[in-house]
């Protein structure tokens, strides 16, 4: 047997310069099967996305047709919308949920902490909200990611900082809104976003209420909450954006379709000008009405955008669309249930009360200068 086995062993070590070069084709063909797979998918995206339009048109033209009613009508004008925006937003969903996915195997949890932890707050605040945009953050990982941050030193401030920034300046909702209103209304809400989660991170910061935590969050020990991070290569990068994809499309096509479904409704069913009669400049009392509107309501950023775009086009006020957008984003209610688990009731007003105050700054700035 001994002679079997060193036989076994030495079919591995001496390799020729043709097994090594056969070895190497094989490690690189994964690598360009899905490069190619990408480029391919990245012109058939494009390809479809630029005819978009005029198939949008010619369904909307033969459904009136099967139905007798006039495509210029309440109806038509609610189909077309809802034909064209459909396939266009989750079209730009899938593509950015894509790219961001692989961003975002970049920055681990674990890696998160290491970047902010030891930080000084005013450093801090801006480093957590930019980091909130490219990192994973949804209300199921509210819990570890304020447990993991507090426990290894991040100051309560900057973690907030990040606890805003990350839903508030959303990438899906970024990208969709630089697809559907171009880059200007895209850098507004990033650059407010972002402001917000800054200037109240370090609010909440200077207010020194950790002894409003949870007190079994100083309980554990931030040694046991590190992980051994698996350094990916591109293949497992894109697996890892392709992986978002299948995760995140798959869950919330169903809310960017009803979302699309009500702007439909608003797009064909609405006067014009009704929306600017109780969402314009000239009614003071828009903006925090559409603040506490929007605080109950639960929905995604992908779902909340064709909303949006219905209630700029019916005469709604820049502000005041804005503001009710980021509060259903950034202050949604089953988002506060999650994080009571770890944060006491005062410290959950203040949370809701400095966020809010920064999103009605926004909307009234935001009509007086549009």
């Amino acid at each position: 047997m001994e002679p079997i086995q060193e036989n076994a062993c030495s079919c591995k070590a001496p390799r020729t310069g043709g097994n090594v070069a056969a070895e190497t084709a094989m490690e690189r063909k994964p690598l360009a099967l899905y490069l190619g797979g990408s480029a391919l998918f990245l012109v058939a995206w494009w390809i479809l996305y630029k005819n978009l339009l005029p198939m949008a048109e010619f369904l909307t033209g033969l459904i009136a047709g099967i139905g007798g009613f006039e495509v210029e009508g309440h109806l038509g004008r609610s189909i077309a919308f809802f034909i064209y925006d459909t396939p266009k937003v989750l079209m730009l969903l899938t593509l950015v949920v894509f790219g961001v996915g692989i961003v975002r195997s970049f920055f681990t949890p674990e890696r998160t902490r290491a970047i902010l932890a030891g930080k000084r707050e005013s450093v801090g605040n801006v480093l957590a909200a930019l980091l909130g945009v490219v990192t994973p953050f949804c209300s199921c990982s509210a819990v570890p990611l304020f447990l993991g941050f507090v426990t290894t030193g991040v100051p309560l401030g900057v973690t907030f900082s990040f606890l805003i920034a990350a839903p508030m300046v959303n990438e899906i909702a970024l990208v969709l809104l630089y697809g559907l209103f171009g880059w200007k209304i895209a850098a507004i809400y990033a650059g407010t976003g972002l402001l917000i989660a800054m200037i109240a991170g370090w609010t909440i910061g200077r207010l020194k209420m950790e002894k409003h935590l949870e007190d079994w969050v100083f309980q554990i020990q931030s040694g046991g909450l590190g992980a051994e991070e698996e350094d990916l290569d591109w293949v497992g990068r894109i697996r890892y954006g392709i992986e978002a994809v299948r995760d995140i499309v798959g869950k919330v096509w169903l809310y960017v379709m009803l979302g699309i479904a009500v702007g439909a409704g608003i797009h064909g069913y609405v006067p014009e000008g009704f929306m600017a009669s109780f969402m314009g400049k000239s009614a003071w009392w828009s903006v925090p009405a559409s603040v506490l509107i929007g605080i109950p309501m639960y929905s995604n950023a992908a779902g909340i955008i064709p909303i949006v775009q219905a209630l700029l086009g019916k005469g709604a006020a820049l502000g005041t669309v804005l503001a009710f957008m980021m509060s259903v984003i950034a202050l949604s209610l089953p988002e506060m249930i999650i994080l009571r688990k770890v944060l006491k009731p005062r410290l959950i007003a203040v949370f809701i009360g400095v966020v809010a105050v920064g999103i009605l700054l926004v909307g009234y700035i935001f009509n007086f200068l549009f």
